[in-house]
């Protein structure tokens, strides 16, 4: 309850539109924890006073996945430097032989390829978030159903594409 009222705190303060965190789809523990307790302290604030939009960034595990409007694709090909010198205050991350500076840049750099393949790089990297902003104009929305369902609109898409293109001989198989 403490993290939840100084972020909501911080909030009530700072009056961002757009509020940054974690997903809930991440692999890592403390991430999942503190997208929930991002999302308790967005809900907590008097409707008026909450932000515009809550994006739940990569973490542990990448976002490429997500569906359509699921993904929210952020161009922060103008921003290197800034991202760049955010992950050197992390030294600790990067100075014990894991290079998540370089895996970042890397990772970004491949979405702004990837991410339309039929079309021309629109940018030189691109952040994946998904939109958790549902969750906080409902309050009664549920992270769990909610990641969820992003889930099951991502196995629906590839069993789709499977069925669809499958050879009619092999479909029994």
């Amino acid at each position: 309850p403490g993290v939840v009222e100084t972020l909501a705190d911080l909030l009530r303060r700072a009056r961002p539109e757009v509020v940054y965190t974690h997903n809930l789809a991440d692999k890592h523990d403390t991430h999942v924890s503190v997208a929930l307790a991002t999302l308790d302290a967005c809900r907590s604030l008097p409707a008026d006073q909450r932000p515009r939009r809550l994006l739940g960034g990569e973490g542990w595990r990448d976002l490429d996945w997500l569906t359509g409007d699921d993904k929210v694709a952020l161009d922060v090909s103008a921003r290197e430097s800034l991202s760049a010198a955010l992950i050197g205050v992390f030294d600790s991350q990067i100075t014990g032989g894991k290079r998540y500076d370089l895996a970042v840049a890397g990772l970004r750099r491949a979405h702004a390829t990837l991410d339309e393949s039929h079309h021309l790089d629109a940018s030189s990297a691109l952040a994946f978030y998904m939109d958790l902003t549902p969750l906080v104009t409902d309050p009664a929305g549920d992270p769990m159903a909610y990641a969820a369902e992003r889930v099951e609109r991502f196995a629906a898409d590839v069993k789709d594409r499977i069925r669809r293109l499958r050879r009619p001989d092999t479909r029994s198989r």
